[in-house]
């Protein structure tokens, strides 16, 4: 009698029947959107954990008192539109005075009425602050903030002209000028010297005189009245 032989077909079997359990699960339409989740699930929570760990790393490395913002370099922005306090652009012993200020929207009807500039039969508003002397002579007129020259130039209607650029991003304008001591590219100092009062076309009436504008980093006129003694 000879011996029984061992059935090879069963773990073949096993194996089929294991393949078909595998095909009825992924047959199953809840299968795959379950294991989408479960993934977006296991991303989500690593991405939990690595902000808590980055989190935990600045703490550590954060000094006590401070907060996180105070630590982290920052652009700075002027909150003023100088980092210096402006003098007036005339020498000291000029003896020059205001004549005119800005025209201002704001302001009453009587300042906005005397800070109008008749040129060519129509009224313009002044863009700027006037100063001469009383007896109508020329005096110095000085830089009134540290800064670069960026324009000299002879203009036919306001006269010589001297623009200076300053750190913080504004820059100072000085018309109506004569013997001009600068030149473009130049630096020059708060006090200097940059030129005489003179005369000019647009204001004819007003003799030598300094017209003088501060401008914003847009090329806007902004009320000088406000940054000057």
């Amino acid at each position: 009698m000879k011996p029984e032989e061992p059935n090879n077909n069963i773990p073949s079997f096993e194996k089929a029947k294991r393949r078909l359990k595998w095909k009825r699960l992924f047959a199953k339409k809840w299968f795959f959107p379950a294991v989408y989740l479960t993934a977006a699930a296991l991303i989500l929570t690593l991405a939990w954990w690595y902000q808590e760990y980055q989190l935990e790393q600045v703490s550590k490395t954060t000094k006590p008192g401070s907060s996180l913002d105070q630590q982290l370099p920052m652009e700075r922005i002027p909150t003023n539109p100088t980092d210096d306090e402006m003098i007036l652009p005339v020498a000291k012993n000029s003896q020059a005075e205001r004549t005119i200020g800005f025209y201002d929207e704001a302001g009453s009807e009587k300042s906005k009425e005397a800070s109008l500039v008749k040129y060519a039969n129509t009224f313009w508003p002044h863009s700027g602050v006037d100063f001469a002397r009383k007896d109508g002579k020329t005096f110095d007129v000085v830089a009134a903030l540290e800064g670069r020259v960026i324009r000299v130039e002879e203009h036919p209607i306001v006269g010589y002209q001297v623009e200076i650029r300053h750190d913080s991003g504004i820059t100072t304008v000085y018309q109506s000028l004569d013997d001009v001591r600068v030149q473009k590219g130049q630096t020059v100092k708060k006090g200097e010297v940059i030129a005489k009062a003179g005369r000019n076309n647009f204001e004819k009436e007003a003799g030598n005189h300094l017209h003088f504008e501060i401008r914003n980093n847009e090329n806007q006129a902004v009320n000088p009245a406000q940054y000057l003694k």
